[in-house]
């Protein structure tokens, strides 16, 4: 039962918002009393860090399966952008923005785990991309990595629409991959710009 109650919350969390969906709604949604849900979870912030760790979870599983289908590194980058604009789009607005603004100890605490984890997807993508020549040999990485970092998560903690975080991010990755590319990658770049991601 904690499972589907989880699973069900972060969906509802995802869809409206974790600060307008109350346990009310999520014990009317699955047709239990609200006195089972907090049989698991003893208030909302607990079972938002939970639903918070299965998203993340998720998510990092899903970019693994990206990058093991061995798409080229600029390509690959515009597949996960794909992605969450799938996962997110029913959301109006950011879940990172909601976090940080109403629940700022679950966001404090999944911070670590996120940035670690981004980072690392960060570097092995700018890693791939040299090898395939599409990102220039000279750049410093772990720069490249934290520039890109902070651009994306700027984004996304101060921005309320997830449609405008989207569209932000966007521009953010096209300014990004423009800074790390050779000739060949700004060719890679503009095929996949040629591709609008709704």
């Amino acid at each position: 039962m904690k499972n589907k109650i989880t699973s069900k919350a972060k969906e509802m969390f995802l869809k409206l918002g974790f600060k307008s969906i109350t346990m009310d709604d999520i014990a009317c949604e699955m047709c239990i009393s609200k006195k089972t849900i907090y049989k698991y979870f003893a208030n909302k912030e607990l079972l938002i860090e939970e639903s918070v760790q299965i998203i993340q979870k998720e998510v990092h599983e899903i970019i693994d399966q990206i990058i093991a289908h061995n798409y080229n590194a600029i390509e690959e980058n515009f597949v996960i952008r794909r992605l969450f604009g799938d996962m997110f789009k029913s959301s109006e607005t950011s879940p990172i923005y909601q976090l940080k603004k109403h629940y700022p100890g679950v966001y404090n605490s999944a911070l670590k785990f996120q940035t670690e984890e981004c980072e690392r997807c960060f570097k092995q993508n700018i890693e791939k991309g040299i090898a395939q020549g599409l990102y220039r040999k000279e750049i410093n990485i772990e720069v490249y990595v934290k520039l890109y970092y902070f651009l994306i998560f700027s984004i996304n903690e101060n921005t309320r629409s997830e449609r405008e975080a989207f569209a932000l991010e966007m521009e953010a990755l096209e300014y990004h991959t423009r800074a790390m590319a050779t000739e060949k990658g700004i060719v890679e770049l503009e095929k996949n710009l040629l591709n609008p991601i709704i």
